[in-house]
């Protein structure tokens, strides 16, 4: 339930970000939060976190849509006792599905974090790669990683 929770919440947190940001602005349109530093802009990106790959809209739908459910299956399999690896896969979880429900919706990702050196991102990016990366630390650094399943995998 603990990984529904934090999922929903990174879920939540995104849509909402992105219905004030779509009812507020206009495509393109940029708010000096600091100027030259940190912007609020909204963009509509058709490529991957970060607008990567831009105009691959039904790629990423379909790579989104695998990926939840590898995840979903994943964490069926993570002990409870292993909460900071349900934890970040509730993060990549919740963002991945706040990115899918975009492309399904527009046909595109509504970002606008912009801090003018850097793509412009939103929540659900952030989510993503912030949960990467402590996984990436997670399968580097716990020795116990491997061992998280028991026998028959439940």
């Amino acid at each position: 339930m603990d990984v529904l929770l934090y999922g929903l919440l990174v879920f939540a947190a995104d849509q909402l970000s992105k219905y004030i940001i779509q009812m507020n602005m206009e495509p393109y349109e940029s708010l000096p939060i600091l100027k030259g530093i940190f912007h609020i802009t909204y963009v509509q990106n058709t490529g991957a976190a970060f607008s990567i790959l831009r105009g691959k809209t039904y790629f990423f739908t379909i790579v989104s849509f695998a990926i939840i459910l590898a995840i979903i299956f994943f964490i069926r399999k993570i002990s409870p006792e292993k909460r900071l690896l349900r934890f970040v896969m509730a993060l990549v979880l919740g963002g991945a599905a706040g990115n899918l429900v975009d492309r399904l919706r527009f046909g595109y990702v509504v970002d606008f974090f912009d801090f003018r050196i850097w793509p412009v991102f939103n929540i659900a990016d952030s989510a993503i790669v912030v949960g990467v990366i402590i996984l990436a630390y997670i399968i580097a650094f716990d020795a116990g990683f491997s061992g998280q399943y028991g026998k028959s995998g439940r």
